[in-house]
């Protein structure tokens, strides 16, 4: 392994966007949806002759796999709620350049600002209607963005001239169409273009739970950092969050709790601000239930999927499972902002029980046929998941996009382990953190592809772009050592390196691409778990057994023969036949 060191303008405008297109055009491969019949007869023509022998045994309906629900889609952008409402484009694109951090906002030109600005109008004066409206919590996330960049930014990333000349021609009608929670939002000192406005000021909400969140935003405007107990507090007393007019009774203003939410990714969280977002549903359901298995690894994937390559995850578990490493598995059935292919998708696609208790979950990573599990958050912790169509119309991602990937929803008699994907550099010491906060043997982060935790076998491009590279990981494992110093009293042995599969006896292989196409992941990771070798096989492979050697599993002490082993649980049928054990115990287990 290498080690690493360290006015009434609207009719100026023509309807287009006038955002550059960046979309990357990309070859689309075929939806081969799931077969319905004669699905017995398709799985084990495909088999390998070790895995074959597993279904030839016994009659199909042994396994009392239930009937694939080809109401489930193919791709995972069907996945997305058709009750919520969409953003508007046009400010959704603006978002994506102004509600980000402090070295990577692109200010709007005076062209798109003017066209950003007479959208809001329009839309606040009620001219537009449906997707072309303009959401609450769209405007909270701009203007949190716009009011944080003029209050903390360096001065690259501060309003360009022009936004300062578009703001000074609309703010005079904005401040007489748009509601006082947004206008406190976007002008909390008042003083917007000397017009001298008491709204922002005064600005107390209504109700109780939205006064404390009005409280705490305005140090969030300011460019400040909040603490540990008050960014708890203000997360138990607002979420989950109602649906409704955008202020339910006992509820908040989805502006301010947007402008909340992208205000804190934009001031850079501070390690007590995560922690607290980490934390602070952990007694949503009481106690996590305690599994009775000798090791357990949670997987935090990134909760919005996979766009482009395969996602292997929910086949690494399998895997695993087959030699005692059992793996508990967590997300949601579709998530802004990539709404890409996700385990949830995959399974439910498949027939499995996508809707599983921890206490469920439990059983079935006890269950020797199974080994592993999935919890969906909606089941899990709904009141995060009750943010999901606002965090579509933020646009960019909120703190809990990091936090949520390092939660434990079953916990283990035995030792734990948490694997982690992250993509924007800085972000790998705070998972770590979190990890180690929650008492845990042994960490790992992965900057896998798409920042998911796959690691891949191809090549490092000669044209690697800034940052950390694909396949750099980091970590720590327990030494069991006593400690005075580390959370939890055990002594950790910290790790970073670049894997590069080549030195392990892969062959270089482009990642298989998949285009948000659920059936396309399934079926290459079908193809790898009946023993078909190739590029989905030998990421499999390589996950399982790079993950088992650097947390430290039992057995795992020598690379090669952790990676031997999970060749011989994909050769020899075992972990197909979990994959199909678990679609069948999962809708059993009570």
């Amino acid at each position: 392994m290498k080690v690493l060191l360290n006015l009434e303008p609207s009719s100026l405008f023509p309807t287009r966007s006038i955002f550059a297109d960046r979309s990357r055009s990309s070859t689309r491969l075929p939806v081969l949806p799931f077969p319905k019949l004669c699905r017995r007869r398709w799985i084990v023509r495909r088999l390998s002759s070790p895995a074959r022998a597993v279904l030839d045994s016994a009659p199909v309906e042994q396994f009392e796999i239930p009937e694939f629900d080809f109401r489930n889609p193919a791709l995972s952008s069907s996945y997305r709620d058709p009750a919520m409402p969409k953003p508007n484009q046009t400010v959704l694109e603006a978002q994506a350049r102004v509600c980000t951090g402090p070295t990577q906002t692109r200010p709007l030109d005076e062209e798109q600002a003017f066209r950003v600005f007479d959208t809001i109008l329009r839309s606040a004066r009620g001219e537009l209607k449906d997707e072309d409206e303009v959401s609450k919590a769209q405007l909270g996330a701009f203007f949190a963005g716009m009011t944080i960049r003029a209050n903390a930014f360096p001065e690259a990333t501060q309003w360009s001239e022009g936004e300062t000349r578009a703001m000074k021609t609309f703010w005079p009608l904005l401040v007489r169409a748009l509601p006082s929670d947004v206008i406190f939002v976007a002008d909390p000192e008042g003083s917007m273009m000397g017009l001298g406005s008491s709204i922002g000021p005064q600005y107390v909400g209504n109700g109780t739970s939205e006064m404390r969140l009005v409280g705490a935003l305005r140090e969030v405007l300011a460019g400040g950092h909040l603490g540990f107990e008050e960014v708890q507090g203000v997360l138990k007393e607002v979420l989950p969050f109602q649906e409704g007019d955008g202020k339910p009774p006992q509820g908040v203003s989805e502006a301010l709790l947007s402008a909340f939410l992208i205000g804190q990714r934009m001031n850079r969280e501070t390690d007590r601000e995560l922690k607290a977002y980490c934390l602070a549903f952990d007694d949503e359901y009481g106690p996590a239930p305690i599994a009775d298995v000798r090791s357990l690894t949670h997987y935090g994937e990134p909760y919005d999927g996979n766009t482009r390559f395969f996602r292997s995850t929910l086949f690494v578990a399998a895997v695993r499972s087959c030699y005692g490493e059992s793996c508990l598995l967590h997300g949601v059935d579709w998530m802004s902002p990539k709404g890409g292919v996700t385990e949830e998708q995959m399974l439910k696609y498949m027939g499995a029980n996508i809707s599983l208790s921890p206490s469920k979950a439990k059983k079935l990573l006890e269950d020797d046929e199974v080994g592993f599990a999935y919890v969906s958050q909606r089941d899990a912790r709904p009141s995060l998941y009750s943010l999901v169509r606002i965090r579509e119309h933020i646009k960019k991602r909120p703190p809990l996009a990091t936090t949520e990937k390092v939660q434990q929803y079953v916990k283990a008699s035995g030792k734990e382990a948490m694997v982690a994907g992250f993509y924007h550099e800085g972000y790998e010491e705070p998972l770590l953190m979190l990890m180690k906060r929650r008492g845990i043997h042994s960490g790992l982060v992965v900057k896998g592809e798409e920042g998911a935790l796959s690691m891949t076998t191809r090549l490092r491009s000669v044209n690697v772009s800034k940052g950390l590279p694909v396949n750099y990981c980091s970590g720590f494992r327990s030494l069991n050592i006593p400690s005075t110093s580390e959370p939890g009293g055990v002594t950790r042995q910290g790790f970073h390196l670049e894997i590069n599969a080549k030195d392990y006896g892969f062959q270089p292989t482009d990642t298989p691409r998949t285009d948000r196409s659920v059936s396309k992941n399934i079926e290459l990771g079908l193809e790898a778990l009946r023993g078909e070798k190739g590029p989905a096989y030998d990421r499999i492979v390589l996950n399982a057994g790079m993950v088992d050697h650097l947390l430290g599993a039992d057995g795992a002490e020598d690379v090669s023969v952790s990676l031997d082993r999970a060749r011989e649980a994909i050769d020899s049928g075992n972990a197909l036949k979990r994959l199909l054990n678990y679609i069948k115990i999962s809708h059993k287990v009570d």
